[in-house]
């Protein structure tokens, strides 16, 4: 019977038992190989912080209400970065065979069905390391913040944060011509964002972000700043960065009301553009031509070939049958903590 977590209350993650869903003609059914535990989006279920969890979301006005809450413990199956192995195949599938590497989004669960459609277009190169599928996801989320930030070649780019969306929002952006400047509190993290490209690397506990800079830029801040912390007062050391006129892609999930953001100071004086950058959608200039799955497969198309190097940020690997300690790992924000992996089949 497939195994999944389920998170049975605030910090309470338990592997449990699920029915196997039956195989029709045109599905497939997956053994899940690796799934990356997300530390912010899915933290905030695992906390009991998300909002889906106090408020109702009015999906046809876009709004938070009061009233009964979207979503209620226990949680089944959270997570989105997955890859499995083809195990078998409906009588009508002949796009996929059995073997075939799958990356996609599931869950945290030992197996899954899906469509044959739906594999056929995600199969992973069978040279490429497996765990590499895992970020289709968070690396398509990644893209999305870079093509929201708009960065022409020669421009500064300062990424505030350097977890794992961080680290790859720092790698696209260099990608992207950009020369990127990396801030974060965790030395590691700052070590690991130079190996992987960027110019330099500032620890805010040395204070004076913004002015350091500028003191880089001519005096000008960076082109754009691109935070990925989820925290109120990254975000605004980061509308204190960027020039006069200039943008800031807000990428992290801020929780709860926004202490350390004085919007009355640089965000006003400096006319700084604030976006809202997440993967439900793309800017608009740019929906003609990309969506979600087009997102997640450049990121996998870049993985794959190594220009975005993505197992450079797993630190930790757990049976799915230890998940609840994985979670507390991840939730206690250890400082050698990074992406954090269940391996569902051992």
């Amino acid at each position: 019977m497939p195994r999944v977590v389920s998170f049975t209350g605030p910090r309470a993650a338990e592997v449990v038992d699920e029915p196997a869903r039956p195989l029709t003609e045109q599905d497939v059914r997956l053994r899940t190989l690796f799934s990356g535990i997300s530390a912010g989006t899915e933290l905030t279920a695992y906390r009991g912080t998300n909002p889906y969890l106090s408020k109702r979301w009015d999906n046809d006005r876009r709004l938070f209400v009061d009233g009964t809450a979207s979503r209620e413990y226990p949680l089944l199956g959270w997570g989105y970065e997955e890859v499995g192995e083809v195990v078998e195949i409906g009588g009508g599938v002949d796009t996929v065979s059995v073997g075939d590497r799958i990356w996609g989004t599931w869950g945290h669960r030992s197996g899954t069905v899906v469509t044959a459609e739906y594999a056929r277009d995600r199969v992973l190169a069978p040279e490429v390391d497996p765990r590499v599928g895992m970020f289709s996801q968070i690396g398509g989320i990644a893209l999305n913040v870079v093509l929201d930030a708009d960065i022409h070649v020669g421009e500064t780019v300062a990424v505030f944060g350097l977890g794992v969306p961080g680290q790859l929002v720092a790698q696209l952006a260099r990608l992207n011509g950009g020369r990127v400047i990396a801030v974060d509190g965790v030395a590691s993290r700052r070590e690991l964002a130079l190996k992987l490209g960027a110019a330099e690397a500032l620890d805010p506990a040395d204070g004076e972000i913004a002015e350091q800079i500028r003191a880089r830029t001519d005096g000008r801040g960076a082109d754009v700043c691109l935070e990925v912390t989820g925290n109120y007062a990254a975000l605004h050391e980061a509308i204190r960065s960027v020039a006069y006129s200039s943008r800031v892609c807000a990428a992290g999930f801020m929780q709860g009301d926004g202490v350390g953001l004085r919007l009355g100071e640089e965000f006003h004086h400096n006319r700084v553009q604030v976006v809202s950058t997440q993967i439900s959608g793309v800017a608009p200039a740019l929906q003609h031509r990309w969506n979600r799955f087009r997102l997640d497969s450049t990121a996998i198309s870049l993985a794959a070939s190594g220009a975005l190097r993505v197992t450079d940020l797993i630190s930790h690997t757990f049976p799915l049958e230890r998940a609840a300690e994985a979670f507390e790992l991840l939730d206690g924000a250890s400082q050698d903590v990074l992406q954090v992996v269940l391996q569902a089949n051992p």
